[in-house]
Parts: C-alpha cells; structure tokens; sequence
C-alpha cells in the first residue's frame, strides 16, 4: 500500500493532555516518598526485636516494592498522554474512492454454543455495510468450532444482507448492526418489513441451534447440500478438513438493487489432535494466508465475533492515518479502544476496564503508539513480514503483501491454494507465529502480537473518535469476569517471564516504551501485596498485634499521603475519561476482588505450568445471556450464582475483615486505643465496605445469584483456620 505523496491538507492532528506536568511532578514527589518508605521499612528491619517482628517487615517490605515496582512501570503511561483527532470529511476532497486500499476484514468465533452465530452474523452484516467501496472489501469469518450451524447462520446472512446493505446505503443509518439498530428509536417506512425479514433469519437460526443441526427443510439448494455434506460422522471441532466456503462473491452476486456486494467467505480451519493450533493466533494466522490466497488487501481489520461496527466511516478514519506521508512506512496499526453496550449505570464489575482500553493507550500514544487489543484493529499486511527496513519474504510468492491477485475467489486455482495454506501441518518448519504473523508462545496473542511489533520498530495510533467505531458485549457475571482476567494473566505472565520480557528486551527495544508493556506483563503480581494487606494485618488487628506507625508518630503522615495521592490521582484520571464516581468507587473494588482471585489464581497457574504439572487451556468466554441474570445485572446486582474456586478468597477475606473491624472497634471503645491501630481499622473498615455485596449475596440475598452454600460453607472453615494459625503465630 503507497501514501499519498502530493500534499494534503491534515487529515488529523495530535495533542498532548495538559495533564502531563502535573504529572510529572506528581511522580517526582510520589517517587521521594516511596523512597522514604522503602527506608523506613529497611530501619524497622534492621532493629526487629523478635523473629515475628522480622517476618512482618520483611513481608511489607516485599510487598510494597511490588507496589512501587507496579507504580514505577504505570508512569511511563503518563508521562507523555495524547489525543488525536481524524478529518475524515476532508479525506473525499483530495483522495478518490478508486484509489483506496482495498480492506479484508477477519472476524473470529470459537463456539456457536458460547457465542451465538446470530451475534457472529450482526458483526458480519455491520462491516458489510461500511460506507467503503464494496469492491475493495471482503470479510472472512474463521469458525475454530467448525460447525455447521455457524455455516448455516452465514448462509442465511448473505441472503438478508441482499436486502440489508441497500436499506442502509438508502436510508444512510448509523446503526449498521442490524440487531442495534431494530433497538434502536430510529425508524423509516421500511423499517418494520425489513425487522420481519431478521426475525424470519433470525428464527431459522435458532431453530437449527436448537435442533443441533440443520433441518433439511431449511436446506435451499444442491450447492447448499454440498456443503453440509463436508460434515461427515467423523468431522469433530478437534479433527476435521479444511471448509472454505464463499457465500458471496464481489462482481458476481448483486443485491436486491444490483448493486455489487463485498466478499463474504466462512472459514473452517483444518485440526488435527496431532498437531498444534495455537488457538486464536492460530486462527488468524490461517486468515492471513487464505486472504493472501483471494484478496491479498494491503489493509487488515480484526474483530471479535461480538465487536460490531458502531460508526460506518471508521475505515475512513484509518485511512487519514494510513494514507499520510508523514508516518512514512512504519505504521503498523490504528487501534481503535473497546467500548461496550449494555453496560448497567454502575459499571458494577468495571467491565468498560478505562484505564486498559482508554487511559493507559493514550500514554503510549504518545510513546510508540497504542498497544494491539485483539479487535477493532486496522493493520498494514506488511507489518505481519518482518520489520519495517527488512522484509521476510514469505515461503510461497502468492502470499507476499505486495502480490496482486487476479483471479475470482471461486476459482479452482484460489480455492486449492486457500486449502493449502490452512492446512494444520503447513506452518510445519515455517516462521509463522515466531517471525511472521500473529505470534505464538502466549494466550494473550494479541498483547504479544503488538508487543512484538513495536520491538521490531513498528509504530501504532490510538483513535479514540466522539462516536465509538466499535460496540461489544461484556460479561455479566463475576465468575465470567474473573475467569476471563485469570486467563489473561497467565498469558501476560507467560510473555513476562519469557526471554522477551518487557522489562529486559522490551526496554532494551522500547526505551519507555517497555514499561507500559512491563506494567501489563506483571499486572498479575498485584495478587502478592493485595492478598497480603486483605488478610495479614487484620489477622493481626484480631490478636491485638500493632504492624503500622502510630497516629502520633511522623511515618504515619507519610502512609496517609501514599495512599490518598495514589488514590486521588487515579479519581482524576478515571473522571477525565468521562467515568462517573460511582464508576470509579467499582473500578477500584474490582481492583481489590481481581487482586485475591484472578491475579492469585493466574499467578499460581502459571507457576505450575511453568514446572510442568498442569497445561492451562483457551476458555470462551460465555457471550449466552440468562435473562435473570441480565436484568440482576442492570439493577446493578453482583452475579455469583456458581461455586466457584475464585470466590473463596473473596469471601473469606470479607469474614476476615469483618471480624477484624468489629473486633478492632471494641477494642477501640474499651481500650482508647484508635491512634495505635487506626491504619489497620481503617484497611479493614475499608475492605469491608468494599465487600457489602459480597455479603449481601451470602445472608440477604434468596435469588439464583447468590452466593453458592459451598463456596460460603468453604469460605467459613477457611477463615476458622487462617484465625486459628494466626492465633498461633501471633501468641506473646
């Protein structure tokens, strides 16, 4: 893909946060006082009077420079934030339509159990109708399920998409997502003709869902059959052949107006239970090269099957990017943040996650450029071949970013190289994944994918338009949250431990640059000091044992100020990325619960694969929604619902603290002694506050939500015995 090389007007312009000094100082004195507390952690350390007095300083002394280490890496996030502006309605007037980048756009699905091909078909069907010229753009859908219902679903899209893309070519609606829009309080003449023609595909898909497989009757001709028939009696998700079918082809079929149509083509992947598939990155990877085979578009967009278009001229905010002559030939990609739907007022699990998807990628926007989110991604296929000063030539020439293709996607010589290359054994002995491609060795492919990128010497926007570009959905239970963040963090930690650590290689490559991607490979070591201060100093508190400076003691002074500027500056940011403070008092209690189980439980699932006694696999997350559950969520309900491991240590340690502040209080009351514990009253009165739902769903609550009898039954035995060690340990 070539830059325009005449000169043009801005298409954008980049601008940094006025925030940034204060920032800066604000590290500098935050900086001073860690130091200082470091310090007087090392002085107690050196004058401990028993072995317990030892222990507990040197713990805290661990802990805290586990927090200073987090809070070091999070600085580079601001030391240089930015924001950037696009000027897409100035794009037409000096660049023709002709000469756009033609566009493929990959959307992936794993289980049409977990995520429902009619969710997967409204994506689809929303990138359809971009406003992009349709002959320069064709979208893949990658089903790692291999299942003939998602086929089906596909099949019955590219039928309604006839009559989709020219009522919204016609009408020009924003909502290209046909379930968004139906939703939505827009309406024209033809609006309830053509909601009746999506209940009708609609309902024909959920029939066959139901069914398990699809109803002859909904079979409409021989090249349909055809292509079910693929699904022999050994065809399973984990050992099947190659599916490549195109369910509409540019220039051949029209819709209902004869306008032309963009490329929809569904993908199943070879498996084999004998060789590796690398999960999503596999995936991808597979679309790479059968996209090379067909279309070979110098422009890559990756989605995930619940991420819908939400703005139908994003290609055109890309393009003010790609197109510019000023970034020369080292942009590798434009992200664009995750926002979601369907996110109740409170934002009760923080599902929005701000500081990942907004706040932090403005910081390194205006370092390297905004870290890969795994959807709502514009690439430059280049990118994918090496470095920007040295391409790796790929092993086959059809598959080079600069090859032209010229033949139909149906055509017999396209077809048996798309096959080909989505063999499982064709990256057998290849770069693909290690040099080239999405990168494997991590379950967070995407983190490690731009990570990677950046190190070669690649550069990345964030663009972050008034109108979100893209919509998801969020989980909208707690296990389903927290089980998807212990994924996570064991694919961080898997690239931070490894030999192209962020915090060796990273800063070696980056510079700065390397601790933004550090603070995210480490995020799950938040799990050592936040069990620690959940539990410790309240089992102290309990057996009337003081760790913290008194009121009346200068230290103290200096633990009040870490906490409160801390905590301040994090209210301020998360307020100027438009959050509310309700959103910000469960954005930083979801902190606290992910510390005591997703971070703890990634953290020790690491530690075992890492030595060999488990494998941790790729889990869908759930995207079915229970309507129960859906209207607990919007009422701003917390969702436990199933026993389940992660809870335990969030509600032993809301047993813990309550006993801890009630305890604490009497003593207070009895004694007078409020200035010698009142930092470990205020942790636990502060933790229990947090953990008002928690106990909520184990007494008042009688809905399915609450929390399971065994996890509150384990929960309580567990309690008893960290009591009954501490009473032990910590006996005059």
């Amino acid at each position: 893909m070539n830059t325009v090389t005449s000169p043009l007007p801005p298409l954008h312009t980049i601008k940094p946060l006025r925030r940034t000094s204060l920032n800066r100082v604000s590290a500098f004195v935050y900086t001073c006082a860690i130091l200082a507390l470091l310090y007087h952690h090392s002085l107690t350390l050196l004058h401990s009077t028993s072995f317990l007095s030892f222990c507990l300083t040197f713990t805290i002394l661990l802990c805290d420079a586990v927090f200073a280490f987090m809070w070091v890496t999070n600085q580079s996030n601001r030391m240089n934030p930015v924001r950037r502006q696009e000027f897409p309605e100035k794009l037409l007037c000096f660049v023709k339509e002709d000469d756009f980048p033609a566009l493929d756009i990959f959307i992936c699905t794993a289980d049409p159990y977990k995520e429902p091909p009619i969710n997967v078909v409204n994506t689809a069907l929303s990138v359809m109708a971009y406003d992009y010229p349709v002959e320069k753009l064709s979208i893949y859908v990658s089903d790692d399920g291999g299942s003939e219902l998602t086929l089906f679903a596909f099949m019955e899209a590219a039928k309604f998409a006839s009559h989709w893309l020219p009522f919204c070519r016609e009408h020009r609606i924003e909502e290209r997502c046909p379930d968004a829009y139906f939703m939505s309080s827009h309406r024209c003449n033809e609006t309830d003709k053509m909601k009746m023609m999506y209940e009708t595909m609609k309902a024909k898909v959920e029939t066959a869902m139901d069914r398990g497989h699809v109803p002859e009757e909904f079979i409409a001709n021989v090249a349909e059959r055809e292509a079910f028939d693929k699904w022999t009696t050994g065809f399973t998700r984990h050992d099947h052949p190659t599916v490549i079918q195109v369910l509409v082809e540019n220039g051949r079929e029209k819709d209902f107006t004869g306008h032309e149509m963009p490329n929809l083509v569904y993908l199943s992947r070879q498996k084999s239970k004998a060789s590796p598939h690398h999960f999503k990155a596999g995936a991808l990877n597979v679309l790479l090269r059968v996209s090379a085979a067909m279309t070979n578009a110098p422009v890559i967009l990756t989605l995930d099957c619940d991420m819908y278009c939400n703005d139908p001229k994003a290609p055109l905010r890309v393009l003010c990017y790609l197109l510019d002559p000023a970034f020369g030939s080292k942009l590798a990609f434009i992200q664009f943040p995750q926002h979601f739907r369907g996110i109740n007022k409170q934002d009760i699990y923080a599902g929005e996650m701000k500081r990942l998807f907004q706040i932090n990628p403005q910081g390194m926007d205006g370092l390297c450029g905004a870290n890969y989110v795994g959807t709502g991604c514009f690439f430059h296929r280049r990118a994918f071949f090496g470095p920007p000063s040295s391409l790796l030539v790929p092993e086959i020439q059809e598959l080079h970013p600069d090859h032209v293709v010229n033949k139909s996607v149906r055509s017999e010589a396209v077809l048996t190289l798309a096959h080909r290359v989505a063999s499982c054994n064709y990256e057998n002995q290849a770069n693909w994944g290690i040099k080239m491609g999405f990168r494997y060795g991590s379950l967070v492919e995407d983190y490690y994918t731009g990570y990677r990128l950046h190190c070669e010497g690649w550069k990345s926007v964030f663009c972050d338009p008034e109108r979100p570009a893209f919509l998801g959905d969020v989980p909208i239970s707690l296990n389903d949250v927290l089980g998807q963040i212990k994924r996570w963090s064991v694919g961080l930690l898997e690239v931070g431990f490894s030999k192209y650590s962020p915090i060796t290689y990273g800063v070696r490559s980056m510079g700065l640059m390397g601790l933004c991607y550090a603070q995210l490979a480490f995020w799950a070591i938040w799990s050592f000091p936040v069990t620690f201060y959940a539990f410790v100093p309240q089992l102290a508190l309990i057996n009337n044992v003081s760790m913290f400076p008194e009121v009346s003691d200068p230290w103290f002074y200096l633990y009040m100020f870490l906490f409160l500027e801390a905590y301040a500056q994090d209210f301020l940011e998360f307020l100027l990325a438009r959050g509310t403070i309700q959103m910000w008092w469960n954005n930083q209690r979801m902190w606290m619960i992910r510390g005591i189980s997703s971070y703890l439980f990634g953290s020790i699932d690491f530690f075992l694969k890492s030595i060999g006694i488990s494998a941790f696999g790729f889990n869908v997350t759930n995207k079915v929604i229970d309507e129960e559950q859906s209207k607990r969520y919007e009422q701003g309900v917390f969702e436990f619902g199933v026993a389940s491991p992660l809870f335990v240590p969030l509600t032993t340690a809301a047993i813990i603290n309550l006993i801890s502040f009630l305890k604490g209080l009497a003593g207070v009351f009895r004694d007078g002694n409020l200035g010698e514990v009142f930092v470990q009253l205020f942790i636990s009165s502060f933790v229990v506050v947090n953990c008002w739902p928690i106990y909520e769903a184990m007494v008042l609550r009688k809905d399915k939500g609450k929390m399971a009898t065994k996890t509150t039954v384990a929960s309580v035995l567990l309690a008893w015995v960290l009591y009954s060690m501490a009473a032990l340990i910590f006996k005059p």
